[in-house]
């Protein structure tokens, strides 16, 4: 579990991560309801289903769509900016809205066409817990957004733009006065970093539990926007589907359950976090699209062999309908994953972001299915390679290059970014931290890497690669050597159409190109040192940085 991230202004802001795993849950039983509203229960306004936790929290849900348009925490009314609920998407239309207790158990059900979604209380808790099923398309649904009111929670976060009136790009990256950037895109985090996120003033926190994302997209390493503040209010969000930097489809089906978390200042409680949180209590529900405990299976690896330990790594399952991950341990990478739903996934092992690996594995209710130890072949991981030099190691990432980290939480013009040109010497000691992360056609071009090369060397032929984790606008690397041997231009692999590496994601689709550079390219002079140009071709894109551009991964040169 990660710590305390994010530098508040007057107030704490705490987002703490954990890894993730499964479950699903629902809700069940009998109608019963009750008048009284100061204790545990629920009353109809006319407007609304008023539910009361019995223990500081309130929250009504309109009749008419679904909305929810009050969350009252010891008497403080936290929703809303803008004139705008709290509410699936951008709001749901006219829906069908209805209310059942069972006992401990208060459960409001919201149908909109093919989508259902579903509010539950549980009395003497203040939390909230939602599901959405998303059953097709036909229902643009993509969301859940915590509308907060503006002034409670005070911050100047990365995903803030309070202080940022600015705008640079698209209308939702911003500048403030001093050269920093904000956006709601700029979270730092990656799916599996985080296990809730949101704000505290210590006497009172917000919070949204994440789901196991099951149904979501994009894998363990996917970010997506989190939340925002802005001067009008604040938005807290469980992501459903989000189409920018997208490596996968979007899959259909039941989203949650997601927790909606009043604390007097504190975290929310660990027994909501995604693979721990248990709602044996939701069962017998039947909200649609649920699968019990019962119904789910779990996979188990005995261990990893032709491990880096050097890097963590990261068991992804996916298919078609769910994705699940969980952590190989350091030690021996034995794994586990539990929660699955019955199917036929691809089993991914990476070593750090990169895949090494892969096979199929099927999943059964109720089941675990154990796998002997997974060997990865050496030659999966590039890293492995004899390399006469090598900038950066392979693991998926731009992690290590210039201003790479930066690149999660703040726009490439930022001030605080480092020159983005700049030459490299190979040998140097800095030829990693001295290369720039992200290359793009309008901005920088054509830099040059200076190495040498022994006689040996260079009376043979080389294989040069380049791997990439995402890029835009068809932005792919062609070289030139010594200003004599131009490589041809590389065919674009299959990456997201959207922006990228301006709103915080490097995460698209590692690919590797190699160039068969011939002894003739080389100089025969050992002393001088040879140039390696790299340049971004693509015809697509439109300036500056948001021209056509890449992510490195690593560069090297074979012996």
């Amino acid at each position: 579990m990660s710590g305390p991230t994010g530098r508040p202004l007057g107030r704490r802001t705490f987002v703490l991560g954990s890894a993730a795993a499964a479950g699903a849950a629902a809700l069940a039983g009998p109608l019963a309801g009750t008048a009284a509203a100061a204790g545990f229960g629920w009353s109809d306004d006319g407007s609304n289903y008023v539910v009361d936790t019995g223990a500081g929290l309130v929250f009504r849900v309109s009749k008419t769509n679904g909305d929810l348009t009050s969350l009252v925490y010891k008497g403080t009314e936290y929703q809303g900016y803008g004139g705008k609920n709290s509410h699936v998407e951008s709001g749901l239309g006219t829906s069908t809205v209805t209310i059942a207790q069972s006992g401990s158990t208060i459960l409001v059900s919201v149908a909109y066409g093919t989508l259902k979604h579903y509010y539950a209380a549980r009395s003497g808790e203040n939390n909230v817990y939602l599901w959405t099923d998303k059953a097709d398309s036909s229902v643009t649904a993509t969301r859940y957004i915590v509308r907060v009111k503006a002034g409670l929670f005070l911050n100047d976060e990365p995903d803030s733009y309070t202080y940022a009136p600015t705008v640079i790009e698209s209308a939702d990256v911003f500048e403030k006065s001093d050269g920093q950037t904000r956006a709601k895109h700029y979270s730092k985090l990656r799916v599996m970093d985080y296990s809730y996120i949101g704000w505290t003033t210590g006497s009172v926190g917000l919070w949204i539990v994440r789901s196991n994302h099951e149904k979501a997209s994009g894998g363990p390493f996917y970010r997506s926007l989190l939340r925002h503040q802005s001067a009008d209010g604040g938005g807290l969000y469980e992501i459903l589907y989000y189409g920018e930097n997208q490596t996968e489809s979007e899959r259909y089906g039941l989203q949650g359950p997601y927790v909606i978390a009043l604390t007097d200042g504190g975290a929310p409680s660990p027994s909501l976090y995604p693979g721990t949180l248990t709602t044996s209590w939701a069962d017998s529900l039947g909200i649609s699209g649920y699968v019990a405990a019962g119904g789910r299976g779990r996979v188990a690896g005995v261990g990893i062999t032709g491990r880096d330990t050097a890097y963590p790594y990261t068991v992804g399952l996916a298919n078609s309908a769910a994705q699940y991950w969980g952590s190989a341990r350091s030690s021996d990478g034995y794994f586990s994953i539990a929660g699955v739903l019955p199917g036929t996934y691809t089993l991914t092992v990476f070593k750090g972001e990169l895949a090494v690996y892969t096979s199929s594995v099927t999943v059964s209710a109720g089941a675990t299915t154990t796998l002997n130890t997974i060997a990865v072949p050496s030659s999966n991981d590039p890293g492995n390679a004899t390399a006469i030099w090598r900038i950066n190691n392979w693991d998926g990432t731009p992690g290590g290059f210039k201003n790479a980290d930066l690149m999660t939480y703040a726009h490439p013009s930022d001030v605080r970014a480092a020159s983005w040109t700049g030459n490299v010497v190979v040998g140097s000691g800095t030829e990693t931290s001295a290369f720039p992360c992200y290359l793009w056609k309008d901005v920088n071009s054509g830099i040059v890497v200076y190495f040498k090369l022994t006689s040996a060397q260079a009376a043979a032929a080389h294989t040069l690669r380049i791997g990439v984790t995402t890029a835009y606008a068809n932005g792919r690397p062609q070289v030139v050597v010594n200003d004599t041997w131009t490589s041809a231009v590389p065919l674009p692999p299959t990456q997201p159409s959207t922006r990228s590496l301006t709103v915080g994601s490097y995460r698209g689709n590692n690919h590797t190109f190699t160039y068969s550079v011939p002894a003739s390219a080389w100089l025969t002079d050992t002393s001088a040192y040879n140039t390696l140009k790299i340049y971004v071709a693509s015809g697509s894109g439109t300036t500056s940085y948001l021209s056509a551009g890449t992510s490195i991964d690593a560069i090297d040169l074979l012996a």
